[in-house]
């Protein structure tokens, strides 16, 4: 049966990523120290769970600089490509590995972008814009009350960013699953 994922921002060749640190001064890809190793590490981690027939949305930012790309020669599945903003090669340059390259697509009752869309901007059919662009970061929703506000994680964003997912691309049908609980 094919399966379909979702992975963002693997930023593959990109040797700046490992050296990105959280608030707490962690670095935010733990799994490696550099890209050649980072890359390798994603790749084995993408073809443990994918097959050669699967289907996997890349939600943007697959490469930089553009040597990056070569990386997906070595990943299972047919591919399709939600373009990122560091996304900055020729489409010819992306279609060596793509079947599909989109702005953003609908996938059943999900928005997919690469760029987490504005809260008036979600369709009303839309049960959650799944994004990436934002590492570690989540989008938060302000909530107030007569005499407080609070942030909170807004679930209407759900981000498959590397650093969120364990540098491991997700099942879709286990995720909207897990929405539905």
């Amino acid at each position: 049966m094919t399966k379909t994922f979702l992975i963002s921002d693997t930023h593959f060749g990109h040797d700046n990523a490992y050296k990105f640190v959280d608030s707490k001064g962690e670095r935010i890809r733990p799994w490696a120290t550099n890209a050649l190793d980072g890359d390798e590490v994603m790749v084995e981690r993408w073809n443990s769970v994918v097959g050669p027939k699967d289907r996997v949305y890349h939600l943007g930012d697959v490469a930089i600089p553009r040597r990056g790309l070569k990386v997906l020669a070595q990943l299972n599945g047919r591919k399709k490509l939600i373009r990122g903003n560091h996304d900055v090669f020729k489409i010819s340059d992306y279609v060596t590995y793509f079947d599909d390259i989109y702005g953003s697509i609908k996938l059943y009752d999900y928005f997919l972008t690469h760029i987490p869309i504005h809260p008036d901007s979600i369709p009303s059919w839309c049960k959650a814009n799944l994004h990436g662009h934002l590492h570690i970061n989540r989008v938060m929703a302000r909530r107030f009350g007569p005499m407080w506000w609070s942030d909170a994680i807004d679930e209407r964003y759900q981000s498959f960013c590397v650093e969120n997912i364990n540098a491991t691309p997700v099942d879709f049908d286990e995720f909207h699953e897990s929405m539905q609980a």
